[in-house]
């Protein structure tokens, strides 16, 4: 995708993400399903540190690190960022050099499309907290997010040692469509899903065990699905 698609998709969640910051306390109080003992208050301070520290890193072109949330009004904090995070993605140059923690080349560009795919998941956080209907997302964006998970942010959970190393290969399927590989050796293992099934799945916004067909090794699969392939 181009950046000025990640910039667009980016800027509609970070709208979305904001009049949802506006809702009352109640509601900001309720709890988080994927993400266990935050609050959506806690939620929203989340992304806000996140947008602090990816903007400063853009600016800067150096590693920084995350400013932490404020423990109360956290909501507030993150209206007052996004504003100043939107703009500093709005003018950066794709090509600039800048540290990131995918492969080479690192460039700011690599921002654009981690940030457009951050907002897209928490987006989602916050429509199950609100009790509101998922959010719908572009089929081609939810083939970016997989390709990311599947090519950047998996294999750096094996390095980092994250989630154990198969060992043997399974293969992530889009029916009639792209295909990706976890694992080195021979394909043992086949996971097949829809784009939205699979990109939420990869997240652990839903089941994935569920959601897919596994033709194959079952047990391996399984295992690599629950990785964590994401952190």
């Amino acid at each position: 995708m181009l950046p000025e698609r990640y910039l667009a998709e980016l800027t509609h969640c970070l709208g979305s993400l904001e009049e949802l910051a506006r809702q009352s306390e109640g509601t900001l109080a309720r709890s988080v399903p994927a993400c266990p003992g935050w609050t959506l208050d806690e939620l929203f301070g989340h992304v806000g540190s996140i947008e602090r520290w990816a903007a400063a890193v853009v600016r800067t072109g150096k590693h920084v690190e995350a400013p932490a949330p404020p423990t109360a009004g956290a909501a507030s904090w993150f209206l007052e960022g996004a504003p100043d995070f939107l703009a500093t993605m709005t003018s950066l140059d794709p090509t600039a050099p800048c540290w990131n923690f995918g492969p080479p080349p690192r460039t700011a560009g690599f921002w654009l499309r981690r940030q457009a795919h951050e907002h897209a998941i928490h987006l989602l956080d916050a429509h199950q907290a609100s009790g509101q209907r998922e959010p719908e997302f572009p089929e081609d964006f939810l083939l970016d997010g997989i390709d990311e998970a599947l090519t950047m942010v998996a294999p750096r959970q094996i390095r980092l040692q994250r989630m154990p190393d198969p060992g043997k290969a399974v293969t992530f399927r889009i029916p009639h469509g792209t295909a990706w590989t976890v694992g080195s050796g021979d394909v043992k293992a086949e996971v097949s899903a829809t784009p939205r099934d699979m990109y939420f799945g990869l997240w652990g916004r839903s089941n994935l065990s569920n959601t897919a067909a596994i033709d194959g090794d079952t047990e391996l699969a399984l295992r690599v699905i629950r990785g964590p392939l994401t952190p």
